[in-house]
């Protein structure tokens, strides 16, 4: 073997080892194909199209199963069975290049199937029915199919706002860190809801604090709690502000610390909704996303765990839906619904400001970022 040769493969294997797998779920218009694979390099944020596999049924919420042999989307359309329902589809994946294969499709019982998360044993997921604002929870078989229903529950009320709180709308299901807890977000009765999960049957049971509610018409859509565990975070959709709680990482209760935290430029009249919500690493700093003002709010997360809204940060696209913070704590790579791009940015750990690396790659209707 040559030594050019031999270079170069020692820099592909290099590259390979380095390089991350990302993958997209989508609504399935303008041509998409359904769920995309890219791949990252977090040497110099570089974003590569990889694969995609077809699903015509806008897989729009995906996660991973721990392991990464396995990957779970929930399908929007709402035209599974005689119900007309959502659906969730099971894939297996390719740890090394990130290909998937469909396993399996079951209904989500529900409409509007909108978010889904894999608790830590693998063993179960837990889908969220925006328009039915119901809840339910699938066993996961061992060769990663999805299994019988567990547990499920349906929610009722209304809230203040007559066009969007006729009802429950159910937005998400945030497993805590240490897999005891289950924060579920309902968009239509302004309520966080906190449950215990019995990892061994698969059942969700009230917590010792089962609900807290926000001011009227806020909104609750999803949640991001702090890495030591004793905070917790809220995205007000309908309301552009964020909510703060003290969390009990024994029991899971919370308790409100402050509630409509604004998160825009006191100088913006357009219209905005928040879409997702996340802490960096560390635990120093949150961002929100903002369809409207097509931005990352940015604030500075104190000791006590309150907020301090520090800056904004244009995503160079519209309707910035899902968004991640790489591992690192380098990167944050944004997915923009509207104008079919993902792009990235590179993030002052000190600071929690970001900075456009140039780097982006089109994708049609990117709405969820998962990375194994």
């Amino acid at each position: 073997m040559t030594r050019l040769l031999t270079f170069v493969l020692a820099s592909f294997l290099s590259l390979s080892a380095t390089a991350q797998l990302l993958h997209v779920g989508t609504y399935t218009v303008r041509g998409s194909e359904g769920i995309y694979t890219l791949r990252f390099d977090p040497k110099t944020g570089k974003l590569s199209p990889q694969s995609s596999v077809r699903n015509q049924k806008s897989p729009s919420f995906v996660a991973i199963r721990p392991g990464g042999k396995f990957l779970y989307a929930v399908n929007e359309a709402d035209n599974a069975g005689a119900t007309r329902a959502g659906a969730v589809s099971a894939y297996t994946r390719d740890p090394k290049t990130g290909a998937l294969t469909f396993i399996n499709e079951t209904s989500a019982f529900g409409r509007g199937p909108c978010h889904i998360s894999v608790d830590k044993t693998g063993r179960w997921a837990i889908i969220s029915n925006y328009t039915s604002g119901s809840w339910r929870v699938y066993g996961i078989n061992a060769d990663g199919s999805l299994g019988a229903l567990t547990d499920s529950l349906s929610f009722s009320g209304k809230g203040v706002n007559q066009s969007r709180q006729e009802g429950p709308h159910v937005h998400s299901a945030t497993i805590s860190a240490d897999n005891r807890f289950v924060y579920i977000a309902d968009l239509g009765t302004d309520k966080l809801h906190t449950y215990a999960l019995n990892t061994k049957t698969g059942k969700l049971t009230p917590a010792v604090t089962p609900v807290v509610t926000v001011q009227p018409g806020s909104g609750p859509r999803h949640v991001a709690i702090h890495p030591n565990g004793r905070f917790l975070y809220l995205a007000e959709e309908m309301t552009s502000s964020v909510a703060v709680f003290s969390r009990n990482p024994q029991t899971g209760a919370l308790s409100l610390m402050g509630d409509r935290v604004a998160s825009l430029p006191a100088d913006f009249t357009g219209d905005n909704t928040h879409a997702d919500i996340h802490t960096d690493p560390a635990g120093k700093h949150l961002y929100v996303s903002n369809r409207g003002h097509n931005s990352l709010s940015i604030f500075s997360i104190a000791a006590d765990g309150t907020l301090k809204l520090i800056g904004h940060q244009p995503v160079k696209g519209a309707k910035p839906r899902n968004f991640m913070v790489h591992p690192s704590g380098q990167y944050v790579l944004v997915a923009n619904q509207d104008t079919d791009n993902i792009v990235v940015f590179r993030r002052d750990p000190k600071t929690g400001l970001l900075t456009d690396t140039g780097e982006q790659v089109s994708v049609p209707s990117p709405v969820c970022l998962k990375m194994e």
